[in-house]
Protein backbone atom coordinates (compact mmCIF):
# COMPACT_ATOMS: atom_id res chain seq x y z
CA UNK A 1 0.00 0.00 0.00
CA UNK A 2 1.39 3.35 -0.99
CA UNK A 3 1.73 5.70 1.94
CA UNK A 4 0.81 9.32 1.41
CA UNK A 5 3.40 11.75 2.70
CA UNK A 6 1.58 13.71 5.26
CA UNK A 7 1.41 15.01 8.78
CA UNK A 8 3.69 16.28 11.49
CA UNK A 9 2.73 18.45 14.42
CA UNK A 10 2.70 22.25 14.20
CA UNK A 11 2.24 24.50 17.17
CA UNK A 12 2.68 23.87 20.82
CA UNK A 13 4.84 21.00 21.95
CA UNK A 14 5.10 20.92 25.70
CA UNK A 15 7.75 18.20 25.89
CA UNK A 16 10.98 18.82 27.70
CA UNK A 17 12.09 15.67 26.04
CA UNK A 18 15.26 14.74 24.46
CA UNK A 19 15.87 11.24 22.70
CA UNK A 20 17.68 7.97 22.81
CA UNK A 21 17.11 5.43 20.10
CA UNK A 22 15.36 2.17 20.85
CA UNK A 23 15.97 -0.32 18.12
CA UNK A 24 14.87 -3.74 17.06
CA UNK A 25 15.89 -6.06 14.28
CA UNK A 26 15.58 -4.39 10.93
CA UNK A 27 13.87 -5.14 7.74
CA UNK A 28 12.35 -2.44 5.64
CA UNK A 29 9.44 -4.34 4.13
CA UNK A 30 5.98 -2.90 4.59
CA UNK A 31 3.79 -5.71 5.91
CA UNK A 32 0.52 -3.83 5.67
CA UNK A 33 -1.41 -7.09 5.52
CA UNK A 34 -0.89 -9.33 8.54
CA UNK A 35 -1.78 -12.99 8.48
CA UNK A 36 -2.80 -15.13 11.43
CA UNK A 37 0.40 -17.17 11.26
CA UNK A 38 2.34 -14.40 12.98
CA UNK A 39 0.53 -15.40 16.16
CA UNK A 40 1.71 -18.24 18.38
CA UNK A 41 -1.78 -19.66 18.07
CA UNK A 42 -2.82 -19.37 21.74
CA UNK A 43 -5.91 -17.31 22.48
CA UNK A 44 -4.71 -15.96 25.83
CA UNK A 45 -0.99 -16.52 25.64
CA UNK A 46 0.85 -15.19 28.69
CA UNK A 47 4.22 -16.75 27.93
CA UNK A 48 7.09 -14.28 28.40
CA UNK A 49 7.78 -11.98 25.47
CA UNK A 50 9.72 -8.74 25.24
CA UNK A 51 8.90 -5.93 22.83
CA UNK A 52 11.23 -3.04 22.17
CA UNK A 53 9.55 0.32 22.54
CA UNK A 54 10.53 3.93 21.88
CA UNK A 55 8.63 7.00 23.07
CA UNK A 56 9.18 10.66 22.30
CA UNK A 57 8.10 11.48 25.85
CA UNK A 58 10.69 11.29 28.63
CA UNK A 59 10.05 9.02 31.60
CA UNK A 60 12.81 9.45 34.19
CA UNK A 61 10.99 7.20 36.66
CA UNK A 62 10.73 4.18 34.35
CA UNK A 63 11.61 0.99 36.24
CA UNK A 64 11.43 -1.55 33.41
CA UNK A 65 7.89 -2.46 34.49
CA UNK A 66 9.12 -3.51 37.92
CA UNK A 67 6.67 -1.18 39.64
CA UNK A 68 3.46 -2.64 41.08
CA UNK A 69 1.27 -1.86 38.07
CA UNK A 70 3.91 -2.95 35.57
CA UNK A 71 4.27 -6.34 37.25
CA UNK A 72 0.52 -6.88 37.07
CA UNK A 73 0.46 -5.97 33.37
CA UNK A 74 3.23 -8.48 32.70
CA UNK A 75 1.41 -11.12 34.73
CA UNK A 76 -1.75 -10.62 32.68
CA UNK A 77 -0.09 -10.47 29.25
CA UNK A 78 3.37 -12.00 29.52
CA UNK A 79 4.72 -8.79 27.98
CA UNK A 80 7.62 -6.72 29.18
CA UNK A 81 8.90 -3.67 27.36
CA UNK A 82 12.52 -2.96 26.58
CA UNK A 83 11.73 0.73 26.56
CA UNK A 84 13.79 3.80 25.81
CA UNK A 85 12.61 7.36 26.05
CA UNK A 86 13.61 10.62 24.42
CA UNK A 87 16.77 12.24 25.76
CA UNK A 88 17.66 14.77 23.05
CA UNK A 89 15.68 16.24 20.21
CA UNK A 90 12.82 13.71 19.94
CA UNK A 91 11.88 14.71 16.40
CA UNK A 92 15.43 14.23 15.25
CA UNK A 93 15.57 10.79 16.86
CA UNK A 94 12.38 9.68 15.12
CA UNK A 95 13.86 10.91 11.85
CA UNK A 96 16.95 8.79 12.51
CA UNK A 97 14.80 5.76 13.29
CA UNK A 98 12.81 6.30 10.10
CA UNK A 99 15.91 6.48 7.90
CA UNK A 100 17.78 3.67 9.66
CA UNK A 101 15.41 0.91 8.58
CA UNK A 102 15.88 -0.53 12.08
CA UNK A 103 12.68 -0.04 14.02
CA UNK A 104 11.52 -0.85 17.57
CA UNK A 105 8.55 -3.23 17.78
CA UNK A 106 6.30 -0.52 19.24
CA UNK A 107 6.71 3.21 18.91
CA UNK A 108 5.05 6.39 20.16
CA UNK A 109 6.19 9.10 17.73
CA UNK A 110 3.73 11.81 18.77
CA UNK A 111 3.70 14.46 16.04
CA UNK A 112 6.35 12.79 13.90
CA UNK A 113 4.32 9.81 12.71
CA UNK A 114 4.53 11.04 9.11
CA UNK A 115 8.28 10.39 9.03
CA UNK A 116 7.72 6.74 9.86
CA UNK A 117 4.78 6.36 7.49
CA UNK A 118 6.83 7.86 4.65
CA UNK A 119 9.60 5.35 5.40
CA UNK A 120 7.16 2.42 5.28
CA UNK A 121 7.88 1.63 8.92
CA UNK A 122 4.32 1.42 10.25
CA UNK A 123 1.78 -1.37 10.04
CA UNK A 124 -1.81 -0.61 9.13
CA UNK A 125 -3.64 -1.76 12.28
CA UNK A 126 -7.13 -1.81 10.78
CA UNK A 127 -7.38 -5.58 10.30
CA UNK A 128 -5.48 -6.37 13.49
CA UNK A 129 -7.95 -4.32 15.54
CA UNK A 130 -10.91 -5.91 13.78
CA UNK A 131 -9.68 -9.48 14.40
CA UNK A 132 -7.88 -9.34 17.74
CA UNK A 133 -8.86 -6.22 19.70
CA UNK A 134 -12.41 -6.34 21.12
CA UNK A 135 -11.55 -3.91 23.93
CA UNK A 136 -10.24 -1.33 21.48
CA UNK A 137 -13.30 -1.73 19.29
CA UNK A 138 -15.59 -1.29 22.28
CA UNK A 139 -13.68 1.70 23.61
CA UNK A 140 -13.49 3.65 20.33
CA UNK A 141 -16.94 2.59 19.12
CA UNK A 142 -18.31 5.05 16.59
CA UNK A 143 -15.14 7.14 16.87
CA UNK A 144 -13.10 4.65 14.85
CA UNK A 145 -13.20 6.94 11.81
CA UNK A 146 -11.13 9.46 13.78
CA UNK A 147 -8.25 6.96 13.91
CA UNK A 148 -7.71 7.21 10.16
CA UNK A 149 -4.42 8.74 9.07
CA UNK A 150 -5.56 11.12 6.34
CA UNK A 151 -8.18 11.77 3.68
CA UNK A 152 -5.98 10.06 1.09
CA UNK A 153 -4.61 7.26 3.26
CA UNK A 154 -7.26 5.94 5.63
CA UNK A 155 -5.02 3.39 7.33
CA UNK A 156 -4.80 3.25 11.11
CA UNK A 157 -1.16 3.56 12.11
CA UNK A 158 -1.44 4.24 15.85
CA UNK A 159 -3.78 3.40 18.69
CA UNK A 160 -4.54 6.86 20.13
CA UNK A 161 -3.37 7.06 23.74
CA UNK A 162 -2.89 10.77 24.46
CA UNK A 163 -6.59 11.60 24.12
CA UNK A 164 -9.18 10.01 26.36
CA UNK A 165 -12.45 8.65 24.99
CA UNK A 166 -15.61 10.15 26.46
CA UNK A 167 -16.03 11.81 29.81
CA UNK A 168 -15.52 15.40 30.87
CA UNK A 169 -13.01 17.45 32.79
CA UNK A 170 -13.60 18.07 36.47
CA UNK A 171 -10.26 19.76 37.01
CA UNK A 172 -9.54 23.46 36.53
CA UNK A 173 -5.78 23.66 36.82
CA UNK A 174 -5.30 26.76 34.69
CA UNK A 175 -6.82 30.17 34.31
CA UNK A 176 -5.52 33.05 36.42
CA UNK A 177 -4.11 32.28 39.87
CA UNK A 178 -4.20 34.36 43.05
CA UNK A 179 -2.87 33.64 46.51
CA UNK A 180 -5.61 32.79 48.98
CA UNK A 181 -4.48 35.46 51.44
CA UNK A 182 -4.85 38.24 48.86
CA UNK A 183 -8.34 37.16 47.84
CA UNK A 184 -9.40 36.82 51.48
CA UNK A 185 -8.09 40.26 52.40
CA UNK A 186 -9.98 41.73 49.43
CA UNK A 187 -13.19 40.27 50.85
CA UNK A 188 -13.62 37.51 48.26
CA UNK A 189 -14.75 39.83 45.46
CA UNK A 190 -16.04 38.72 42.07
CA UNK A 191 -12.99 37.90 39.93
CA UNK A 192 -14.24 37.76 36.36
CA UNK A 193 -12.29 40.37 34.39
CA UNK A 194 -8.70 41.52 34.07
CA UNK A 195 -9.65 44.62 36.06
CA UNK A 196 -11.04 42.47 38.90
CA UNK A 197 -7.84 40.43 38.90
CA UNK A 198 -5.64 43.53 38.86
CA UNK A 199 -7.60 45.10 41.72
CA UNK A 200 -6.86 42.19 44.06
CA UNK A 201 -3.14 42.28 43.28
CA UNK A 202 -2.82 46.04 43.59
CA UNK A 203 -4.80 46.34 46.80
CA UNK A 204 -2.70 43.63 48.46
CA UNK A 205 0.62 45.16 47.37
CA UNK A 206 -0.49 48.61 48.51
CA UNK A 207 -0.95 47.23 52.03
CA UNK A 208 1.92 44.70 51.94
CA UNK A 209 4.74 45.89 49.67
CA UNK A 210 7.18 43.51 51.39
CA UNK A 211 7.04 40.16 53.15
CA UNK A 212 7.76 39.60 56.84
CA UNK A 213 11.51 39.57 56.09
CA UNK A 214 11.47 42.86 54.23
CA UNK A 215 11.72 41.29 50.77
CA UNK A 216 9.66 42.91 48.02
CA UNK A 217 6.41 41.15 47.22
CA UNK A 218 5.70 40.47 43.54
CA UNK A 219 2.35 41.31 41.96
CA UNK A 220 2.22 39.19 38.79
CA UNK A 221 4.95 36.75 37.75
CA UNK A 222 5.09 35.43 34.18
CA UNK A 223 7.15 32.52 32.89
CA UNK A 224 8.69 33.24 29.47
CA UNK A 225 11.42 30.60 29.52
CA UNK A 226 11.21 28.91 26.11
CA UNK A 227 7.94 26.96 25.59
CA UNK A 228 6.55 28.21 28.91
CA UNK A 229 5.92 31.42 26.95
CA UNK A 230 2.90 29.79 25.35
CA UNK A 231 1.26 28.92 28.66
CA UNK A 232 2.05 32.02 30.67
CA UNK A 233 2.39 34.86 28.15
CA UNK A 234 0.68 34.28 24.81
CA UNK A 235 -2.10 31.68 25.16
CA UNK A 236 -3.98 33.81 27.71
CA UNK A 237 -4.55 36.47 25.04
CA UNK A 238 -6.71 33.95 23.20
CA UNK A 239 -8.30 32.46 26.32
CA UNK A 240 -9.38 35.82 27.76
CA UNK A 241 -11.05 36.71 24.45
CA UNK A 242 -13.15 33.56 24.14
CA UNK A 243 -10.91 31.41 21.94
CA UNK A 244 -10.45 27.93 23.36
CA UNK A 245 -7.43 25.68 23.19
CA UNK A 246 -6.42 25.87 19.53
CA UNK A 247 -2.74 26.58 19.97
CA UNK A 248 -1.50 29.38 17.77
CA UNK A 249 -4.72 29.71 15.80
CA UNK A 250 -8.27 30.91 16.13
CA UNK A 251 -10.62 28.68 14.11
CA UNK A 252 -13.86 30.19 12.84
CA UNK A 253 -16.51 27.68 14.01
CA UNK A 254 -18.64 28.23 10.90
CA UNK A 255 -16.13 28.44 8.05
CA UNK A 256 -13.23 26.57 9.74
CA UNK A 257 -10.91 29.32 8.55
CA UNK A 258 -7.72 29.65 10.59
CA UNK A 259 -6.31 32.97 11.82
CA UNK A 260 -3.02 33.39 13.66
CA UNK A 261 -4.68 34.29 16.92
CA UNK A 262 -2.55 37.38 17.60
CA UNK A 263 -4.29 38.96 14.60
CA UNK A 264 -7.77 38.34 15.96
CA UNK A 265 -10.19 40.58 17.80
CA UNK A 266 -9.39 41.65 21.34
CA UNK A 267 -5.83 40.41 21.65
CA UNK A 268 -4.15 43.78 21.25
CA UNK A 269 -6.13 44.91 24.28
CA UNK A 270 -4.91 41.96 26.33
CA UNK A 271 -1.26 42.70 25.67
CA UNK A 272 -1.93 46.39 26.26
CA UNK A 273 -3.22 45.39 29.70
CA UNK A 274 0.04 43.52 30.36
CA UNK A 275 1.92 46.64 29.21
CA UNK A 276 -0.10 48.66 31.73
CA UNK A 277 0.60 46.10 34.49
CA UNK A 278 4.32 46.19 33.67
CA UNK A 279 4.53 49.97 33.71
CA UNK A 280 2.53 50.08 36.95
CA UNK A 281 5.16 47.93 38.64
CA UNK A 282 2.75 45.03 39.03
CA UNK A 283 4.58 42.60 36.69
CA UNK A 284 7.93 41.27 37.83
CA UNK A 285 10.59 42.95 35.68
CA UNK A 286 12.60 39.71 35.40
CA UNK A 287 9.70 37.79 33.84
CA UNK A 288 11.23 37.83 30.35
CA UNK A 289 14.83 37.06 31.29
CA UNK A 290 14.61 34.51 34.11
CA UNK A 291 14.86 30.75 33.72
CA UNK A 292 12.24 28.27 34.86
CA UNK A 293 14.11 27.34 38.05
CA UNK A 294 14.26 31.03 39.02
CA UNK A 295 10.53 31.31 38.36
CA UNK A 296 9.83 28.32 40.61
CA UNK A 297 12.11 29.70 43.33
CA UNK A 298 10.10 32.95 43.41
CA UNK A 299 6.85 30.97 43.69
CA UNK A 300 8.39 28.95 46.53
CA UNK A 301 9.35 32.17 48.33
CA UNK A 302 5.66 32.95 48.88
CA UNK A 303 6.14 36.53 47.62
CA UNK A 304 4.21 36.10 44.35
CA UNK A 305 0.59 37.23 44.57
CA UNK A 306 -0.59 36.36 41.04
CA UNK A 307 0.32 33.84 38.33
CA UNK A 308 -0.99 33.07 34.87
CA UNK A 309 -0.01 29.44 34.40
CA UNK A 310 -1.12 25.81 34.61
CA UNK A 311 -0.86 24.19 38.04
CA UNK A 312 1.71 21.68 36.78
CA UNK A 313 3.84 24.62 35.62
CA UNK A 314 4.33 26.05 39.11
CA UNK A 315 3.63 22.94 41.22
CA UNK A 316 7.24 22.35 42.25
CA UNK A 317 7.38 25.85 43.72
CA UNK A 318 4.03 25.55 45.45
CA UNK A 319 5.05 22.24 47.06
CA UNK A 320 7.54 24.12 49.23
CA UNK A 321 4.79 26.40 50.50
CA UNK A 322 2.59 23.43 51.35
CA UNK A 323 5.46 21.66 53.09
CA UNK A 324 6.02 24.78 55.23
CA UNK A 325 2.28 24.98 55.96
CA UNK A 326 2.07 28.38 54.24
CA UNK A 327 -1.24 27.39 52.75
CA UNK A 328 -2.61 30.92 52.44
CA UNK A 329 0.29 31.65 50.08
CA UNK A 330 -0.78 28.91 47.66
CA UNK A 331 -3.14 29.54 44.76
CA UNK A 332 -6.72 29.31 43.58
CA UNK A 333 -7.84 29.32 39.94
CA UNK A 334 -10.14 31.96 38.47
CA UNK A 335 -12.03 32.39 35.23
CA UNK A 336 -10.74 35.77 34.06
CA UNK A 337 -11.68 37.43 30.78
CA UNK A 338 -10.65 40.65 29.06
CA UNK A 339 -14.06 42.10 29.85
CA UNK A 340 -17.68 41.09 30.35
CA UNK A 341 -18.08 41.06 26.57
CA UNK A 342 -16.37 37.66 26.37
CA UNK A 343 -17.38 34.21 27.59
CA UNK A 344 -14.78 31.82 28.94
CA UNK A 345 -14.82 28.65 26.83
CA UNK A 346 -11.62 27.08 28.13
CA UNK A 347 -13.57 23.87 28.74
CA UNK A 348 -15.30 23.66 25.38
CA UNK A 349 -15.22 20.00 24.35
CA UNK A 350 -12.96 18.90 21.52
CA UNK A 351 -14.66 15.52 21.28
CA UNK A 352 -12.34 12.57 20.90
CA UNK A 353 -9.21 13.91 19.18
CA UNK A 354 -7.38 10.71 18.24
CA UNK A 355 -3.95 11.81 17.02
CA UNK A 356 -0.87 10.79 19.01
CA UNK A 357 -0.53 7.21 20.15
CA UNK A 358 1.32 3.90 19.92
CA UNK A 359 1.87 1.99 16.70
CA UNK A 360 3.37 -1.34 15.66
CA UNK A 361 6.24 -1.29 13.17
CA UNK A 362 6.98 -3.58 10.26
CA UNK A 363 9.93 -5.03 12.22
CA UNK A 364 7.69 -6.48 14.93
CA UNK A 365 7.94 -10.28 14.71
CA UNK A 366 4.57 -10.90 16.38
CA UNK A 367 2.14 -8.07 15.63
CA UNK A 368 -0.84 -10.16 16.77
CA UNK A 369 0.66 -10.53 20.23
CA UNK A 370 1.50 -6.82 20.16
CA UNK A 371 -2.05 -5.74 19.30
CA UNK A 372 -3.40 -8.07 21.98
CA UNK A 373 -1.10 -6.32 24.44
CA UNK A 374 -2.46 -2.92 23.40
CA UNK A 375 -5.96 -4.35 23.56
CA UNK A 376 -5.41 -5.53 27.13
CA UNK A 377 -4.32 -2.02 28.12
CA UNK A 378 -7.70 -0.77 26.84
CA UNK A 379 -9.60 -3.32 28.95
CA UNK A 380 -11.55 -2.38 32.05
CA UNK A 381 -9.17 -4.40 34.22
CA UNK A 382 -6.09 -2.61 32.92
CA UNK A 383 -7.60 0.86 33.07
CA UNK A 384 -8.63 0.40 36.69
CA UNK A 385 -5.17 -0.99 37.44
CA UNK A 386 -3.40 1.97 35.82
CA UNK A 387 -5.58 4.60 37.48
CA UNK A 388 -6.15 3.08 40.91
CA UNK A 389 -3.45 0.48 41.41
CA UNK A 390 -3.92 -2.84 43.17
CA UNK A 391 -6.96 -3.58 45.31
CA UNK A 392 -5.99 -4.06 48.93
CA UNK A 393 -2.73 -2.18 48.47
CA UNK A 394 -3.62 1.11 46.80
CA UNK A 395 -7.39 1.15 47.26
CA UNK A 396 -10.13 -0.77 49.02
CA UNK A 397 -13.77 -1.51 48.20
CA UNK A 398 -16.29 -0.04 50.65
CA UNK A 399 -20.00 -0.39 49.99
CA UNK A 400 -19.23 -1.12 46.35
CA UNK A 401 -17.06 1.97 45.92
CA UNK A 402 -13.31 2.27 45.39
CA UNK A 403 -11.75 4.21 48.26
CA UNK A 404 -8.15 5.37 48.68
CA UNK A 405 -7.00 4.80 52.29
CA UNK A 406 -5.79 7.85 54.20
CA UNK A 407 -2.19 6.65 54.41
CA UNK A 408 -2.05 6.11 50.64
CA UNK A 409 -3.69 9.48 49.99
CA UNK A 410 -1.13 11.15 52.26
CA UNK A 411 1.69 9.65 50.20
CA UNK A 412 0.05 10.76 46.96
CA UNK A 413 -0.14 14.34 48.24
CA UNK A 414 3.14 14.60 50.14
CA UNK A 415 5.46 12.03 48.56
CA UNK A 416 4.01 11.62 45.09
CA UNK A 417 7.26 11.18 43.15
CA UNK A 418 8.40 8.22 45.23
CA UNK A 419 4.91 6.78 45.46
CA UNK A 420 4.40 6.96 41.70
CA UNK A 421 7.74 5.34 41.03
CA UNK A 422 6.96 2.44 43.36
CA UNK A 423 3.34 1.93 42.40
CA UNK A 424 3.48 2.75 38.68
CA UNK A 425 -0.01 4.27 38.92
CA UNK A 426 -0.55 6.53 35.93
CA UNK A 427 2.70 5.49 34.22
CA UNK A 428 0.93 3.58 31.46
CA UNK A 429 -1.75 6.12 30.50
CA UNK A 430 0.03 7.21 27.33
CA UNK A 431 0.81 3.62 26.42
CA UNK A 432 -2.79 2.41 26.32
CA UNK A 433 -6.11 3.72 24.99
CA UNK A 434 -8.38 4.82 27.83
CA UNK A 435 -11.63 6.44 28.88
CA UNK A 436 -11.76 10.00 30.20
CA UNK A 437 -12.72 11.47 33.54
CA UNK A 438 -16.29 10.89 34.65
CA UNK A 439 -16.77 7.63 32.73
CA UNK A 440 -17.98 4.75 34.89
CA UNK A 441 -16.94 1.13 34.57
CA UNK A 442 -19.21 -1.92 34.81
CA UNK A 443 -19.27 -1.67 38.63
CA UNK A 444 -20.51 1.93 38.60
CA UNK A 445 -17.15 3.28 39.76
CA UNK A 446 -15.19 5.89 37.85
CA UNK A 447 -12.26 4.75 35.73
CA UNK A 448 -10.11 7.69 36.83
CA UNK A 449 -9.62 9.48 40.12
CA UNK A 450 -10.53 12.83 38.65
CA UNK A 451 -14.08 13.17 39.90
CA UNK A 452 -15.38 15.77 42.35
CA UNK A 453 -15.49 13.70 45.54
CA UNK A 454 -11.88 12.56 45.27
CA UNK A 455 -10.61 15.88 43.89
CA UNK A 456 -11.94 17.63 46.99
CA UNK A 457 -9.91 15.26 49.16
CA UNK A 458 -6.73 16.67 47.60
CA UNK A 459 -7.58 20.29 48.48
CA UNK A 460 -5.92 22.12 51.33
CA UNK A 461 -7.84 23.87 54.08
CA UNK A 462 -7.05 27.18 52.36
CA UNK A 463 -8.50 25.90 49.08
CA UNK A 464 -11.68 24.83 50.82
CA UNK A 465 -12.03 28.10 52.72
CA UNK A 466 -11.75 30.14 49.52
CA UNK A 467 -14.10 27.90 47.56
CA UNK A 468 -16.68 28.03 50.33
CA UNK A 469 -16.62 31.83 50.17
CA UNK A 470 -17.56 31.58 46.50
CA UNK A 471 -20.24 28.92 47.11
CA UNK A 472 -18.17 26.41 45.12
CA UNK A 473 -16.81 22.95 45.88
CA UNK A 474 -14.17 22.66 43.13
CA UNK A 475 -12.23 25.22 41.11
CA UNK A 476 -14.03 23.99 38.02
CA UNK A 477 -17.25 25.39 39.52
CA UNK A 478 -15.89 28.90 38.95
CA UNK A 479 -15.66 28.36 35.19
CA UNK A 480 -18.39 28.07 32.53
CA UNK A 481 -19.09 24.37 31.98
CA UNK A 482 -18.48 22.54 28.70
CA UNK A 483 -22.21 21.86 28.28
CA UNK A 484 -22.63 25.56 27.47
CA UNK A 485 -20.71 25.14 24.20
CA UNK A 486 -20.97 22.93 21.11
CA UNK A 487 -18.36 20.23 20.53
CA UNK A 488 -15.65 21.49 18.17
CA UNK A 489 -15.81 19.69 14.82
CA UNK A 490 -12.03 19.89 14.33
CA UNK A 491 -11.02 18.82 17.82
CA UNK A 492 -8.10 21.13 18.61
CA UNK A 493 -5.94 22.91 16.07
CA UNK A 494 -2.70 22.11 17.92
CA UNK A 495 -3.50 18.41 17.45
CA UNK A 496 -3.56 18.69 13.64
CA UNK A 497 -0.31 17.36 12.23
CA UNK A 498 1.47 19.21 9.43
CA UNK A 499 4.62 17.95 7.65
CA UNK A 500 7.83 19.59 8.78
CA UNK A 501 8.71 20.65 5.24
CA UNK A 502 5.29 22.18 4.57
CA UNK A 503 5.15 25.97 4.12
CA UNK A 504 2.70 26.10 7.02
CA UNK A 505 5.34 24.69 9.37
CA UNK A 506 8.19 26.76 7.97
CA UNK A 507 6.15 29.95 8.15
CA UNK A 508 4.87 28.99 11.60
CA UNK A 509 8.44 28.87 12.90
CA UNK A 510 9.04 32.35 11.48
CA UNK A 511 5.90 33.67 13.16
CA UNK A 512 6.96 32.15 16.46
CA UNK A 513 10.36 33.85 16.29
CA UNK A 514 8.74 37.20 15.51
CA UNK A 515 6.12 36.81 18.23
CA UNK A 516 8.52 35.71 20.95
CA UNK A 517 10.77 38.66 20.14
CA UNK A 518 8.24 41.45 19.68
CA UNK A 519 5.48 40.60 22.17
CA UNK A 520 7.83 41.01 25.17
CA UNK A 521 9.11 44.26 23.66
CA UNK A 522 5.55 45.54 23.38
CA UNK A 523 4.74 44.52 26.96
CA UNK A 524 7.85 46.24 28.31
CA UNK A 525 7.50 49.37 26.14
CA UNK A 526 6.62 52.75 27.61
CA UNK A 527 2.84 53.24 27.62
CA UNK A 528 2.96 55.81 24.83
CA UNK A 529 4.98 53.47 22.63
CA UNK A 530 2.76 50.40 22.83
CA UNK A 531 0.57 51.14 19.81
CA UNK A 532 3.58 51.72 17.59
CA UNK A 533 5.23 48.51 18.82
CA UNK A 534 2.02 46.59 18.15
CA UNK A 535 1.62 47.99 14.66
CA UNK A 536 5.22 47.10 13.84
CA UNK A 537 4.63 43.58 15.10
CA UNK A 538 1.55 43.16 12.93
CA UNK A 539 3.43 44.47 9.88
CA UNK A 540 6.29 42.03 10.43
CA UNK A 541 3.79 39.16 10.52
CA UNK A 542 2.31 40.26 7.20
CA UNK A 543 5.72 40.74 5.61
CA UNK A 544 6.77 37.26 6.80
CA UNK A 545 3.79 35.59 5.09
CA UNK A 546 1.28 35.10 7.89
CA UNK A 547 -1.67 35.17 5.46
CA UNK A 548 -0.16 32.37 3.38
CA UNK A 549 0.35 30.34 6.56
CA UNK A 550 -3.25 30.91 7.63
CA UNK A 551 -4.58 29.87 4.23
CA UNK A 552 -2.47 26.72 4.26
CA UNK A 553 -3.52 25.72 7.76
CA UNK A 554 -7.16 26.39 6.93
CA UNK A 555 -6.92 23.58 4.37
CA UNK A 556 -5.67 21.19 7.07
CA UNK A 557 -8.51 22.15 9.40
CA UNK A 558 -11.14 21.70 6.72
CA UNK A 559 -9.63 18.35 5.72
CA UNK A 560 -9.75 17.24 9.37
CA UNK A 561 -13.44 18.16 9.61
CA UNK A 562 -14.17 16.23 6.42
CA UNK A 563 -12.17 13.16 7.54
CA UNK A 564 -13.83 13.02 10.96
CA UNK A 565 -17.38 13.78 9.94
CA UNK A 566 -17.95 11.82 6.73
Amino acid sequence: MEKVREMSKLGIVFTLAIGVLAGCSGNNSNNSVVSDNTSNGLENDTSPVTFSFFSEDPNPNWRKMQDDVGKEITKATGVTLNAEFAVGDPSQKVALIATSGDYPDLISPKGDLNKLVDAGAMLDLTDLIEKYAPNLKKLFGDQMNRLRYSNDDQSIYVVPTYSAVGGKSFVAGGGFELQHRAVKEAGYPAIKTLQDYENVIKSYLDKHPTDENGNKNIGLLLNADDWHTYISVTNPAAETTGKSGDGEYFIDPKTYEATYHYRSEGEKEYFKWLNHMYNSGLVDTESFVQKNDQYLAKVASGRVIGLIDADWGYADGEKSLKADNKLDQTYGHYSVMLSDAYKDNRFQSTGFMAGWGVGITTDCKDPVRAIKFLDYLASEQAQVLNNWGIEGKHYTMQDGKRVVPDDVQDRIINDNTAFSKESGIGFYSNLGAHYGDGVQDSTGNYYTKNFPELIIDTYTSADKETLKAYNATTWKDLFPQEEAFPVKDWGAAWNIAVPGDDDVTILGNKMKDITWKLIPQAIMAKPGEFDQKWDSYQKELLDAGVEKMEKGFTKYVQDRVKLWNE
